[in-house]
């Protein structure tokens, strides 16, 4: 009689115990940014949300772990400096994938009272000290490359594939109809290139999908503001996302679209 219910129970460790392997044996996908990467404020029709919040729509979870750790009005440093980067940096291993996204935060001040969080412009070396009210500590800042490089060569360190997203484009049509590229895809474009990551050139693709729609059009994306995207637009971001990860040469990730 006691056979009987051993083998069961024996069993049933045995399943669990395989299914456990298998979800640790799944890559990650890490998604680090801003608010158009991660949002959540409002309700009904004017709640706002980032496109990371709607790959799961796009790739299948059955065989990669989407955690998107973005948050609301981080630059690339203070995803740095509150610890959020290294919190990922405890868990990310050989085969995972990080989509990085910053700019929308960067070109703010280094040491206002507000916020603090912007970054020196530019991919150089340049850095300078200051004392961050905020934090209410001493602090060395350095460019938006400085950081989008250590993103980059730490996941690859890690064994992880970095891939370096330019960051979607504000609701600004000239009289011409059109939307001018972003500066901060420039340098995440020239980042890619120094760190050998992956570029996905979001800034352009988004661009040129607004200006076929039209000013009027578009403007149904953005209830409350320039910069961010409701529940729609933040889906046909991440429509967007996929197509660019589709179209990187050499990188696996793709084999997890739906």
């Amino acid at each position: 009689m006691k056979i009987k219910i051993i083998i069961p129970i024996i069993a049933l460790v045995v399943l669990i115990t395989a299914s456990f392997q298998k979800n640790q044996n799944k890559p990650v996908l890490y998604i680090i940014g801003d608010s158009t990467v991660q949002n959540g404020s409002g309700k009904g029709a004017d709640s706002l949300w980032g496109w990371g919040s709607f790959m799961d729509l796009f790739l299948n979870t059955d065989k990669i772990e989407i955690q998107n750790h973005a948050k609301g009005g981080r630059s690339s440093r203070t995803f740095v400096t509150e610890g959020r980067w290294d919190s990922i940096m405890k868990t990310i291993k050989k085969g995972d994938y990080v989509l990085m996204q910053f700019g929308h935060n960067d070109g703010g001040e280094l040491a206002d009272t507000l916020r603090a969080r912007g970054t020196i412009k530019g991919i150089g070396d340049e850095s300078k000290d200051i004392y961050n009210p905020i934090r209410k500590v001493n602090e060395t800042v350095y460019t938006f490359g400085h950081y989008m490089r250590k993103y980059a060569n730490e996941a690859k360190f890690k064994g992880a594939i970095p891939i370096i997203v330019s960051p979607i484009p504000r609701n600004k049509f000239n009289a011409e109809g059109k939307i001018e590229k972003d500066q901060y895809g420039v340098w995440a474009k020239e980042v890619a290139q120094q760190t050998g990551a992956y570029f996905l050139d979001l800034n352009t693709m988004v661009i040129e999908k607004y200006e076929k729609m039209g000013a009027e059009k578009v403007k149904v994306y953005f209830p409350k503001d320039h910069t961010h995207t409701n529940k729609e637009g933040a889906i046909v971001n991440a429509e967007l996302v996929t197509k660019g990860i589709k179209q990187l040469k050499g990188c696996d990730l793709k084999k997890y679209i739906k």
